[in-house]
């Protein structure tokens, strides 16, 4: 940010300057070459009339070489005189043969000849006068006797503008200085505190607490908004805190209830007439999923109070472990369970969060899985990244880990809609709780990655999850594109 306002200022005053300095500067040029021009016609006049004089008394030959050596003398230029033919009449520095009989030829002594006084000035980029000639016709009353042409050094009047332009620059450079000095102290002001105020923000954002910033530095803007941080900040952490308090206090207080609720439901099983079991049942049923919702929240509420960092899981181990868990279980509802997939390697995981993960998604897609049917878990490379990188052998940059069934499925509002909190598909079986999709995209964005829900080949649900792999491990071998092949599989109890 100090940067950023250093440059702001030093764009202002340079662009400040350069309207002020070249404008001055050209100024500047223009006026020393006017000076230059007019002392220069004054001078081709003067000469004029003393010609004119010499001319109309005879004494041409004898006055007008000495006059013209004498005013070259005291310019530091050079003199021409000639007649009305274009004939050398007076020449302070020698001229050649060819230049002699080419002197009428010459623009301004033609023009002046015509009774026109011409000044040829040419200038440099900058405004300095490189080259001065003037050229005056020599007039005795109307008639015309000859002409004048006088060629006047400059080297003095372009030093002098270039002089005056260095003088522009060096100024303009200290006031730069001045400025970037001055500049960086304000910005230093400024950011300061500013700088504080992202540290904090960034602290809050990860780690849900925010050391207070202080609000006696930098401009009082800066200052109103550092104390309006500090209030937000100890609000939220505030608000934060009670909403982990509540959800664990109130789960825990949950718990012992409803296990006391159950085993006095189940106790009076023997008490009660036939036609009441079917509400007993229920009865029962809803006490599950009440326990279930409450070791939804119980898991929210320690995901939202733990501040761990995704560790090192092996995701091959991690998959077959669920899967012989798993299996029993689905044997006993008729559904195969399917581990393929060819990835051994490892991902970076909050701990337990890739077996709560596979947990809720195998107990949802047993849950909806006709009997017969097949529940896959397949650990996945991540095939873009191959496709981009086909000449490395190491892990790629994400695993993707599908859990596919063989269900109903959902429509494309309700896959948007099922990582929502408490929300259940019109048609899902009972006894689920909403959470435990909740939970696994909760448990997911923890370790860094993310959670979504596609249809499955065979028209159920295919919910993938996708951690960040573990880069440089040589022994991951690259998936082939034929397709994984199961490596273990559940034999149903019936068909």
């Amino acid at each position: 940010m100090t940067r950023r306002l250093l440059l702001s200022y030093l764009t202002l005053a340079a662009l400040l300057l350069l309207c002020l300095e070249i404008p001055l500067g050209f100024v500047y040029s223009r006026g020393e070459r006017e000076q230059v021009i007019n002392v220069a016609k004054d001078e081709a006049e003067s000469v004029s009339a003393f010609a004119s004089l010499s001319v109309s008394a005879g004494r041409a030959a004898q006055d007008l070489p000495e006059r013209a050596a004498h005013c070259a003398e005291r310019i530091g230029g050079k003199v021409l005189i000639v007649d009305q033919d274009g004939a050398l009449l007076a020449t302070s520095h020698p001229l050649s043969a060819s230049e002699e009989r080419s002197l009428a030829s010459w623009p301004g002594i033609a023009a002046a000849l015509r009774g026109t006084a011409t000044a040829d000035v040419r200038t440099s980029t900058i405004g300095g006068v490189e080259y001065l000639a003037v050229a005056t016709p020599v007039r005795h009353g109307a008639e015309q006797q000859g002409a004048v042409r006088i060629t006047v050094p400059t080297r003095m009047v372009h030093e002098r503008v270039h002089h005056v332009w260095l003088l522009l620059v060096l100024g303009g450079l200290a006031a730069l200085t001045a400025v970037a000095v001055v500049g960086f102290a304000i910005a230093r002001w400024t950011g300061r505190p500013i700088r504080e105020l992202e540290h904090a923000t960034h602290e809050l954002a990860v780690g849900g607490t925010a050391v207070p910033v202080a609000i006696t530095k930098g401009p009082p803007e800066v200052r109103s908004l550092a104390a309006t941080f500090n209030r937000t900040a100890a609000r939220l952490e505030h608000l934060l805190a009670s909403q982990r308090a509540f959800a664990g206090e109130a789960s825990h207080q949950l718990k012992t209830p409803l296990a006391a609720l159950r085993l006095r439901l189940e106790n009076l099983e023997n008490d009660i007439a036939l036609n009441a079991r079917g509400s007993l049942t229920a009865a029962l049923t809803e006490t599950d999923r009440l326990a279930r919702m409450v070791e939804g929240l119980l898991a929210m509420a320690r995901l939202d109070e733990s501040a761990a960092e995704p560790e090192r899981i092996d995701l091959g181990q991690v998959c077959a472990e669920r899967h012989r868990a798993w299996t029993p279980l689905y044997e006993q509802h008729g559904v195969w369970l399917a581990l393929a997939g060819d990835y051994t390697g490892e991902v970076l995981a909050l701990p337990g969060a890739v077996e709560q993960i596979l947990d809720n998604l195998l107990s949802n897609a047993l849950r909806v899985s006709p009997p017969g049917s097949t529940v896959s878990i397949d650990p996945r490379h991540h095939a873009l990244h191959e496709r981009r990188f086909p000449h490395r052998a190491t892990a790629p940059a994400w695993v993707e880990l599908h859990v596919m069934d063989e269900g109903p499925g959902m429509t494309e509002e309700q896959r948007r809609r099922a990582f929502d909190r408490f929300w259940r598909a019109p048609d899902a079986p009972k006894g689920g709780t909403g959470l435990g999709l909740a939970l696994v995209q909760r448990l997911a964005h923890a370790s860094g990655g993310e959670a979504v829900l596609r249809r499955a080949p065979r028209g159920g649900l295919d919910a993938v999850i996708r951690l960040p792999a573990v880069l440089g491990r040589t022994a991951v071998a690259v998936p082939s594109q034929r397709p994984a092949r199961p490596l273990q599989t559940a034999a149903p109890g019936r068909r």
